[in-house]
């Protein structure tokens, strides 16, 4: 889990310190204007919805070791290029490679989760991968605002691109794709692991093939789901410094320092709901809810406006806890519904409806605080796609389970 957690925090630092440069200069150095950037935040997100799929595919028929080592390569040299860049179009382009690069990422990490914890630890497994996110965002947050403020916005993308690039090496010398590859583990505890993830499959419904996984209500809805909730998340993430700096008159470190506590929040939300999901083995109570009260909070700002800031910051801060927490029961909750042949195809899709939605949440809600001068009618915007996601995910028709127990791989003796 440190290996994985640590992947996905790279990933997601090379994708979201865009919001940094836009609100510290990268616009007026390159010509960029308010809508530009907001295409320009959004194409990574583009690209990432189309090669989810066929990402997704090569991890489960061959390697997610191979798959992800690459990647980490090449998105480090694409994100140090971003510091390079002279011209809109070489920026339009980095950031597309950048997100076909990194598309393959989450649905390989939470099918590479999938094959190494069982039910009962999936949720917390899939959440660790996830903390990756607000994680990141928090120490990146202020290490981002100091880097341009010390140096400028171009040599923190070149900073930030090349830790992924050393950290490669590590994640092929240690990653291996199975339980049965590994010499860390007895062939006892090989096989009870894989006695208990044959048993799960035993309890979901056969499906004959993607075609027919890919038609089921449950992948539809969740699609459909997670494309609305990534429009609230990705909104958010890619553009709460700015919005920060146009509703207070606070320098980048300042504005920096004010990002963090939001995904502080999301942490420790995060890390109990997931907790509550396994010991309890009820998904979508631990998912709607919270959706629900994220989307409450942006309507509570829009109508707070900038009259109040540290109220409205203080609902932002309730969102973005409520917004990340849900992710550890979520994507647990995808192979419990579908068998292995098919889940990890779901996976890819309903990913890739993600990255639509974030494509659609970081292009429109900078369009939005662009067009109207404050960023109102973006909370307005991201409330709807949340509250839409909760009626999907209600609507989701799933059974709740038993107390999942885990194998004993480890005896306490051992311990």
């Amino acid at each position: 889990m440190p290996i994985i957690f640590i992947t996905y925090s790279l990933a997601y630092l090379d994708r979201a310190n865009y919001g940094f440069a836009a609100a510290s200069g990268i616009e007026q150095d390159l010509g960029i204007s308010k809508s530009t950037s907001s295409l320009i935040g959004a194409l990574f997100f583009l690209a990432y919805f189309f090669f989810q799929v066929p990402g997704s595919i090569y991890a489960m028929k061959r390697s997610v070791r191979k798959l992800i080592f690459v990647c980490l390569v090449l998105w480090g040299l694409c994100a140090t290029a971003t510091g390079l860049v002279s011209n809109i179009p070489t920026l339009m382009v980095i950031r597309f490679i950048l997100g076909v690069v990194e598309a393959a990422v989450m649905p390989s990490m939470l099918i590479y989760i999938s094959t190494w914890f069982t039910k009962a630890e999936r949720s917390r497994a899939n959440t660790f991968l996830v903390l990756g996110n607000p994680v990141t965002v928090l120490w990146m947050s202020v290490v981002s605002g100091y880097l341009i403020h010390a140096f400028g916005w171009r040599e923190m993308f070149i900073i930030e691109g090349i830790p992924a690039i050393i950290w490669a090496v590590v994640w092929w010398i240690f990653v291996r794709d199975k339980p049965a590859d590994v010499n860390w583990l007895s062939e006892e505890e090989k096989n009870d692991l894989q006695q208990a993830m044959d048993k799960e499959q035993e309890a979901i419904t056969p499906v004959r093939d993607y075609g027919q996984a890919l038609r089921s209500s449950s992948v539809v809805l969740l699609s459909a789901a997670h494309a609305l909730w990534s429009v609230g998340v990705y909104g958010f993430m890619m553009w709460l410094p700015s919005i920060l700096k146009s509703a207070s008159s606070m320098d980048i470190v300042s504005v920096g320092w004010l990002s963090a506590p939001p995904y502080f929040a999301a942490i420790c939300l995060m890390l109990v709901v997931s907790w509550l999901s396994d010991k309890l083995q009820n998904r979508k109570l631990f998912i709607w809810p919270l959706l629900a009260v994220a989307g409450l909070a942006f309507t509570g700002s829009f109508f707070i406006g900038d009259s109040h800031f540290w109220w409205s910051y203080g609902l932002l801060t309730l969102a973005a806890a409520c917004m990340y927490a849900p992710y550890g029961p979520f994507f647990a909750l995808i192979p419990e519904l579908l068998p292995r042949n098919v889940s990890g195809i779901a996976i890819g899709l309903i990913n890739s409806f993600g990255a639509l939605g974030a494509f659609l949440g970081a292009y429109f809600v900078g369009f939005l605080n662009g067009l109207t001068g404050n960023p109102n009618a973006s909370y307005s915007f991201m409330a709807i796609a949340l509250l839409a996601s909760v009626a999907c995910i209600y609507k989701v028709k799933t059974t709740v389970s038993p107390p999942a127990v885990s194998p004993k791989l480890f005896p306490r003796k051992a311990l």
